[in-house]
């Protein structure tokens, strides 16, 4: 943002806060929080009469407006209100923008403390003593969403409602709309669609339950849920299934709610605010589902890119985590044994500086250098950018290698010779035409390859990963 248009956001900002908030003095700062890629949120420190406050801010990006798609900002803050009358925890909001104040779309909110941040959640000893009651808390969390009549409350006009079905095809068509061929997609796609779970009686469903996405305190646990833009009327399972998604346990893949808890913990929080009982097999299906749908969400983000390069180095590096949850789909579908060895070729030692060399040392740069003298989102899109240097370091030293071995892989599976690009696109037309069976011989074994290789290239450090590399030892777990 120009330092103008910084000016004009401010004093707009400004006189919206001087009639929502009593005694209203000025406007100490406005901060953007690293993180939010499709929405905006901001901190916002003001002085009133009677002293220092603070308010949270949420608006759809300036340059890009509110997409068409979920109840739109409006109503996600209805959201928000009614789902704390229903004891859902959450802020109180203050104000809905009207188009006369000039900021777009969005809403103003109470400021809650607490910690969003997933890894932290998961991972740091602050959270050892309220871990282990998350999940539990989830569970119950979730029970109360499910059970708000959408009708009375005003709801329903502004939701769409979607069955399992339509969810699965709406995701694969926008897969097939990409440039991009992921065969696991098109197989895990295919799978979804013979083993779609009982119907049910269409509820509020959030969507995007999950850690990150929950703000929590290190003493009572979840103090607040957010993110409701994806809102919709459908099973209510998807929520289920998606805190247990692999993406969202943060390296803490031994718990699989959150990184932080044990389903039986869940399921246990739900049956008892619901008196429900839970399906594992149905909540299994909408676990592999979030990750189908996340393999394609990263994928757009990477094509969002390409289309507009201004949007900055955090979506390519997303569009490559497509990989992290297409190894949770083989791990969750396809398990098996991979004759696959990780370890590095030797360089060329005679091209001095090799590629690979001046690689590292931008990287280093940045993770070293440029995150040491910078904070906010500026030392937040360093880390990202080293570690798309990362990513690329991986592709030039191993990359040649392993796509010579999928291509005569393939080759053997379909029985006839091309290009790796070409084979991999008449077997995503055979998955999706039907022609491929699920069942073909050698295809399984094939995904389950190609897939290893391509995230020991994206990240080699995520847990699915590690996990189909061990398939069949102590150490593959069950996730």
């Amino acid at each position: 943002m120009s330092e103008a248009a910084s000016t004009t956001f401010e004093a707009a900002l400004e006189a919206v806060l001087a009639r929502c908030v009593p005694d209203f003095r000025r406007l100490e700062a406005a901060e953007r929080l690293s993180g939010g890629a499709s929405q905006e949120t901001y901190r916002l420190v003001i002085e009133t009469a009677a002293g220092r406050e603070l308010r949270a801010f949420r608006r759809a990006p300036a340059e890009i407006g509110e997409t068409a798609s979920g109840p739109g900002l409006a109503g996600e803050a209805l959201l928000f209100q009614v789902a704390r009358a229903a004891g859902v925890p959450g802020p109180k909001v203050d104000y809905v923008l009207q188009t006369e104040d000039g900021l777009g779309t969005g809403f103003i909110m109470e400021w809650i403390e607490g910690e969003t941040l997933g890894a932290k959640i998961a991972r740091a000893e602050d959270f050892a003593k309220i871990r282990p009651r998350l999940a539990y808390q989830c569970g119950q969390i979730m029970a109360r969403i499910h059970q708000i009549d959408v009708t009375a409350s005003g709801l329903a006009p502004r939701l769409h409602r979607l069955t399992p079905e339509a969810a699965i095809r709406q995701t694969w068509d926008q897969y097939k709309g990409l440039k991009a061929i992921a065969p696991m997609i098109d197989f895990t796609a295919r799978w979804l669609l013979e083993n779609l779970p009982p119907e049910v009686e269409p509820r509020l469903v959030h969507n995007d339950f999950r850690n990150g996405n929950l703000m929590v305190s290190k003493t009572d646990g979840v103090s607040a849920v957010l993110d409701w833009e994806l809102a919709h009327i459908g099973d209510p399972m998807r929520d289920l299934g998606w805190i247990c998604t692999g993406s969202w346990r943060f390296g803490q893949h031994e718990f699989p709610v959150g990184g932080f808890g044990l389903r039986e913990d869940l399921f246990a929080g739900y049956e008892a605010e619901s008196g429900r009982k839970i399906d594992p097999r149905h909540v299994h299906f909408w676990e592999v589902f979030g990750s189908f749908w996340w393999a394609v969400g990263c994928l757009r983000m990477g094509e969002r890119y390409r289309r507009e390069p201004s949007v900055g180095v955090e979506y390519p590096v997303i569009g490559r985590r497509s990989s992290e949850c297409q190894v949770d789909c083989v791990n969750l579908l396809i398990p098996g044994p991979v004759s696959f060895n990780p370890a590095a070729p030797d360089p060329v030692l005679h091209d001095l500086p090799r590629s690979d060399e001046i690689l590292t040392s931008v990287r280093d740069f940045l993770r070293d250098s440029v995150m040491s003298v910078t904070g906010g989102r500026d030392r937040f899109l360093a880390r990202v950018g080293a570690n798309a240097l990362d990513i690329v370091l991986r592709e030039v030293t191993l990359g040649n290698e392993y796509r010579a071995e999928m291509q005569a892989r393939l080759a053997r599976l379909l029985g006839r010779e091309g290009s790796l690009s070409a084979l991999e696109a008449e077997l995503a037309a055979g998955l999706r035409d039907g022609t491929m069976p699920l069942d073909a011989p050698g295809l399984a074994e094939y995904l389950r390859e190609s897939v290893v290789r391509r995230i020991a290239i994206d990240q080699p450090s995520y847990p699915g990963y590690q996990k189909a590399l061990a398939y069949g030892s102590d150490l593959s777990g069950s996730g």
